[in-house]
């Protein structure tokens, strides 16, 4: 069972840092991005490089800024149906592995516990084998092999736990952005992104068709 908890603790530690290396990666100043993203509106207008921009940016909130981006043509609705949809698919992909660092936590003192049922086992089948003339060196063995894996166990469980809800807070502010950014970026594109420029031409085509006068 040493070895088993030994293994169990190679994996949480393996998740942990795994997560803690994403969530720095894509960790970004939201604030400061959607400035650009405004500054770019105002002064270029320039689409090509504001996917760029996007492109070159790690994380969640450059994705749904991208998507919103590309699909600028949509109504506001059908707009905010779709960031909402990619919304729940970022938060998906922060998720994961966090189940597999609690799971690990709850499981690894009950690996400790059954470590322990088994160094008893040991010190009975003893007991049973050769009656009263069991030596004190097998029960002490099958003690220490109990006391040494629950103790194993809740040495890997407790930080499992802390590590567990460390990652959740992270979690929980990247979520806290994406809601930021989907909303921020739908007021962009939908209020203050100023019409493509296949729009001003026909509002023009359209006014001098109106103003020519009717044959009569």
């Amino acid at each position: 069972m040493v070895w088993v908890l030994l293994l169990v603790s190679a994996v949480a530690v393996t998740v942990f840092l795994e997560r803690v290396l994403n969530y720095r990666r894509v960790q970004i100043n939201t604030t400061e991005f959607i400035a650009g993203i405004r500054a770019n509106l105002k002064n270029n207008y320039n689409i090509v490089e504001l996917v760029a921009i996007c492109d070159a940016t790690p994380g969640p909130v450059a994705r749904m800024t991208k998507l919103a981006i590309l699909n600028r043509e949509l109504s506001r609705e059908q707009l905010r149906e779709l960031l909402d949809d990619n919304k729940r698919i970022e938060v998906a992909r922060l998720e994961k592995r966090l189940n597999m660092l609690g799971t690990i936590a709850q499981i690894a003192p009950l690996l400790g516990l059954l470590g322990t049922v088994l160094g008893f086992i040991t010190i009975f089948r003893s007991v049973w084998q050769q009656g009263n003339w069991v030596l004190a060196q097998t029960l002490a063995g099958g003690i220490w092999q109990g006391l040494v894996c629950m103790a194993l166990g809740l040495a890997i469980a407790i930080p499992c736990y802390v590590a567990f809800n460390y990652l959740v807070g992270r979690k929980n502010d990247l979520a806290v952005d994406i809601d930021k950014i989907s909303s921020e970026i739908l007021n962009i594109i939908t209020v203050e992104m100023p019409p493509s420029s296949s729009a001003p031409s026909k509002t023009r085509m359209a006014r001098k068709v109106a103003a020519k006068p009717v044959d009569r």
